[in-house]
């Protein structure tokens, strides 16, 4: 659990760090669809630092290798897709736009994991 919260943490300190130089260091310097190309990658970044404090909760209740599993799925999206958007936004090359996909489907598979663990979860009455 205790993994899951620093990631979190920290994920969602660099999200909102990388938005803000985004809209103050690169508007202006980089292409409109960079800049947005940059964004996209700070707004999904975000998202899945949100998820890993879902994943440290989930962590407690429901079944650990699908939490755990979950948590290393949204850690490599953010890597691959925002990673790959970063990049992008920061230099204008294409070189990574396969990677961006992927990543993307790191994603849909932490989602996957999350719902399946959640799924197991025992109600109390």
């Amino acid at each position: 659990m205790k993994l899951w919260l620093i990631l979190g943490a920290v994920n969602g300190f660099l999200s909102v760090a990388l938005g803000a130089f985004a809209a103050h260091r690169l508007a202006g310097k980089v292409g409109e669809k960079e800049l947005a190309a940059f964004e996209t990658g700070a707004r999904y970044h975000m998202y899945h630092a949100l998820a890993l404090l879902a994943v440290a909760w989930l962590a407690q209740h429901a079944s650990a290798s699908l939490t755990q599993a979950a948590g290393w799925a949204f850690v490599a999206g953010m890597i691959l897709f925002s990673g790959s958007l970063y990049y992008l936004g920061l230099t204008g090359s294409r070189a990574l736009v396969l990677v961006t996909p992927v990543g993307g489907l790191a994603f849909l598979a932490g989602w996957a994991l999350l719902a399946a663990a959640a799924a197991g979860l025992k109600t109390h009455p």
